[in-house]
């Protein structure tokens, strides 16, 4: 497959319309629907249905849509790391995250290293650690701030400043919310909301114990304390959240029992060569962690 015509493949998924493609290709419709056509023969697969100028895509165009991406992304960005290697610090540098306090550190590290380097643009992409993990390994992400538990042997990291502590997310005239601390037994039978991620889930339901039985999960989350909130004020449930600045006054954070908290890490693929933008990178962390008194680790 050419980088071409899988950007072609990208645009017709998503304009759903071979017309408004050519289009914006600049290519003729005729041109457009024999590269596609061709595409789908050396794969083997229909990657559309196809009806009129309408164009819409198969479960495998959706699976293929995904890839092609992150390989359109990461010709982009080899691209520009060449055509700015020899030139002053310059390129760019993508990072991946999850929702945390640490992110305010991570901010604040970036804004600092674009005083020195303003010719650096940053990419966060927004995900839950499992995701975070898998563009690293193809490429398409130089770093990535995780929360643990997760496994970091593959990646050389630094722990960051913060530590993350889970709270009770609940509506302020929940019974529970007039109570100091929330026990394993308080919540039993109680709808919640949790976290999708399996790891994760194996952590709280350690913290409920022996009551595990007695837990009436209700839905999942991957990200978004947004949605969260929404959730919980609409009556879904109670929330099992990492504390936030939560600014609703209908709802509220109430602290553990036997508070389960957590590390960050800011991690990188172990044995690559790092473009001189993410070199610089790596060593200005590093300075602002000592500067804030971290130990770390690479």
């Amino acid at each position: 497959m050419e980088l071409r015509v899988l950007q072609y493949f990208l645009v017709t998924a998503r304009e759903e319309n071979i017309t408004r493609a050519a289009a914006l290709l600049h290519i003729t419709q005729p041109t457009l629907s024999r590269q596609l056509k061709q595409m789908e023969d050396e794969l083997g697969v229909s990657l559309f249905h196809r009806g009129g100028n309408h164009f819409f895509l198969t479960e495998e165009g959706m699976l293929l849509r995904r890839r092609a991406q992150e390989i359109v992304d990461l010709a982009r960005k080899a691209e520009k790391e060449l055509k700015h290697g020899g030139e002053s610090v310059s390129g760019e540098i993508s990072v991946g995250c999850g929702e945390t306090q640490n992110m305010k550190f991570l901010s604040d590290t970036i804004a600092s290293f674009q005083k020195k380097y303003p010719d650096v643009r940053f990419h966060i992409y927004t995900a839950i650690a499992d995701d975070v993990k898998e563009r690293l390994e193809n490429g398409v992400l130089d770093f990535g701030l995780l929360l643990e538990p997760v496994e970091i042997s593959k990646y050389n990291y630094v722990r960051m400043p913060f530590k993350e502590r889970w709270r009770v997310l609940m509506r302020r005239d929940d019974a529970l919310a007039e109570k100091e601390k929330i026990t394993p037994e308080d919540l039993a039978g109680v709808p919640l909301i949790i976290a999708k991620r399996q790891s994760v889930r194996n952590e709280l339901e350690n913290w409920f114990g022996h009551d595990t039985r007695k837990l009436r999960i209700v839905s999942t989350c991957n990200l978004s304390h947004y949605n969260q909130q929404v959730m919980v004020e609409s009556g879904i449930g109670i929330a099992m959240v990492m504390e936030f600045p939560c600014s609703r006054d209908t709802l509220t954070l109430r602290p553990m029992e036997a508070e389960i908290t957590g590390g960050c890490v800011l991690v990188w693929k172990k044995n690559q060569t790092l473009s001189p933008a993410v070199e610089r990178f790596t060593a200005h962390v590093k300075e602002c962690l000592a500067e804030a008194g971290n130990v770390c680790r690479a």
